[in-house]
């Protein structure tokens, strides 16, 4: 027996997972939680083999909670839904050690299998997404403007960069300018958004 944690912060798709998944012979939900925050208490409580996690969760993202469970209970696999899923997402996911990831929208079926092959130590991705996945570009930034980005992704403003890094705001500006330059992008928000797309942030 198969023994799962489903987080979904949606009541109705919840109940929907929970339901689908105890209908399996060999598969067992042991606890569902509504939030990231939840994830790792109730996993210590309850010692899940895998977590099925919604990728999209408000608050502690799925991603981050799946890192925090893989510290904590890193014996439970964990398989993480998207609904809008990213090849970048994708490639962080598997390089935060989540064995799984697949849209929301797959059947019932394969999402039993992807549990099932998760805790036999495989990997499970829709094929177009690993595809992609393969065929995202390695991130063009050097250390210190992926340091300079993941901080104006934050909301930080070239002054509070400058103060973080030790470095001049002119040298700040130089660095922002260069990575709209490298990522393609019109504005510093559109970089932060294409970085965060590509799975360099």
């Amino acid at each position: 027996m198969i023994r799962i944690l489903v987080a979904e912060h949606l009541p109705l798709v919840r109940r929907g997972l929970v339901a689908s998944l105890d209908g399996e012979d060999d598969l067992r939900v042991v606890a569902d939680v509504g939030s990231g925050e939840d994830i790792v208490p109730a996993a210590l409580d309850v010692r899940p083999d895998a977590a099925v996690i919604d990728a999209d969760l408000p608050g502690v993202d799925g991603l981050s909670a799946a890192a925090r469970l893989g510290e904590k209970v890193p014996r439970c696999r964990v398989l993480l839904l998207s609904a809008q899923p990213s090849p970048g997402h994708v490639k962080r996911a598997f390089a935060a050690g989540v064995l799984g990831y697949l849209s929301i929208e797959v059947g019932p079926e394969q999402l039993a299998d992807g549990i099932r092959r998760i805790t036999a130590g495989r990997r499970v991705v829709d094929s177009e997404l690993a595809v992609a996945a393969l065929e995202a570009a390695d991130c063009p930034l050097t250390p210190r403007e992926h340091e300079v980005l993941r901080l104006a992704a934050g909301g930080a403003r070239p002054k509070e960069i400058a103060a973080e890094l030790g470095l001049s705001v002119g040298t700040v500006r130089n660095h922002l300018s260069r990575i709209i330059v490298k990522t393609g992008a019109r504005s510093r928000v559109d970089a932060v958004r294409i970085a965060t797309d590509s799975g360099w942030l």
